[in-house]
């Protein structure tokens, strides 16, 4: 008896011993190695310089990812702000009343560091553009694009204007960006007067952050060469970024908005034009 009983209280005693460890959760198994953070867009601008794909009408060195696309919509109001005295422009609602030439373009991400385009505006004109940003300013003291295109008018079907341009950025931190683009447009002469049929253009703009997501900006297209109609087109304005979105008011003293338009110039030194741009990044 006595010895069933010590074998009992030793199975008792080996249970207790056993059952507690058993229950014990797993130890937690070794911490892997931190992998680091993906950069869900490595061409986005980092410093945020360079918001959108045109200061007004001149096109700069933001990069449009692989796959992904772009929208815009120009607006230029075909009145002039100093048609009349300051009463006429309230009661036009600053120019807001009158007709306009508007444009649409979609743009789409072909490879890195290659987009291409097509922009129509309400004249019937078509623009097929595409570009190629061949030196980021990460690698160099200034960012090299370059755009070749061609617009025709009636809807692509007569007088076709193929053009080149550079573009040269230089990105100052996160406080702006200067640009230099110098272009070349074939076939800009289609008024049928006597003269060139070419235009040279030295394009410069600059765009400078005045808060964390507006922007004030200024572009020109001087001709030196060829032929130069009218006065060099001049843009500026204000502009507001809220997330994918792009919000511009601009002033111009012409309302042309592709390449060829930019280089058949402005109608005048004092018509001064209200207009705006939209623009949607779809990523």
């Amino acid at each position: 008896m006595t010895r069933s009983l010590h074998a009992v209280l030793a199975l008792l005693l080996v249970a207790a011993v056993a059952i507690p460890a058993a229950a014990q959760p797993p130890a937690d198994p070794a911490p892997a190695a931190a992998t680091p953070p993906q950069d869900d867009d490595p061409d986005r601008d980092p410093n945020n310089a360079q918001p959108d794909f045109y200061v007004a009408t001149m096109p700069t060195n933001l990069r449009l990812p692989k796959g992904k696309m772009a929208f815009r919509l120009t607006h230029r109001f075909l009145r002039t702000l100093g048609d009349g005295d300051f009463g006429d422009l309230v009661k036009r609602a600053f120019g807001f009343d009158s007709g306009a030439q508007i444009g649409l373009e979609l743009k789409y991400g072909l490879f890195r560091g290659g987009q291409v385009g097509v922009y129509r505006t309400s004249d019937r004109t078509i623009q097929f553009s595409g570009q190629y940003d061949a030196v980021s300013q990460k690698n160099a003291p200034v960012g090299l694009g370059i755009v070749v295109n061609v617009d025709g008018t009636d809807n692509f079907s007569d007088e076709f204007s193929p053009g080149a341009m550079l573009v040269l950025s230089r990105e100052i931190s996160d406080k702006g960006a200067l640009y230099l683009e110098p272009s070349v447009v074939s076939n800009s002469n289609i008024t049928g007067v006597d003269g060139d049929d070419y235009t040279v253009m030295a394009g410069v703009g600059a765009r400078i952050r005045a808060r964390r997501n507006t922007f004030l900006f200024v572009e020109a297209s001087p001709r030196i060469a060829g032929f130069k109609p009218g006065v060099t087109l001049v843009s500026f304005g204000i502009e507001q970024r809220a997330g994918g979105h792009l919000f511009q008011i601009n002033f111009s003293n012409g309302f042309g908005t592709t390449l060829a338009q930019a280089a058949r110039g402005g109608t005048g030194k004092s018509d001064w034009y209200v207009g705006f741009n939209l623009s949607r990044k779809f990523f």
